[in-house]
């Protein structure tokens, strides 16, 4: 399922991530969500600091490795996501955790 990364309801631009794992990986063929106000076409997205050439679209899947962020209109910026290219990675699910959660980890290579 979808993974958004701040409160359901906060006044901040949603930034979802599938597969739902972090840290994320080039070789998962992650794709981005942005969702906020506004339309498809007023996204802003943003990679490693910079305004990034992906505007008009609201999901695309990611092709290099970089942190990521987007923009809508009304809402602030999201929560950056990072997507590694390495070779061996310890995710853990990205949901809320509480204390007394078990957890899956994956070791991926």
């Amino acid at each position: 399922g979808w993974c958004p990364l701040s409160p359901t309801g906060a006044q901040t631009t949603q930034l979802l991530v599938e597969p739902p794992w972090m840290p994320a990986v080039l070789w998962d063929r992650v794709t981005l969500t942005c969702q906020g106000l506004g339309t498809t076409g007023d996204t802003t997205w943003y990679k490693d600091g910079q305004r990034w050439g992906q505007e008009l679209q609201d999901k695309f899947t990611v092709t290099e490795s970089g942190t990521y962020l987007c923009d809508r209109p009304g809402t602030r910026l999201s929560p950056p996501v990072r997507v590694l290219n390495d070779w061996l990675v310890l995710q853990v699910p990205m949901r809320p955790l509480q204390a007394e959660d078990s957890v899956t980890l994956r070791c991926r290579c």
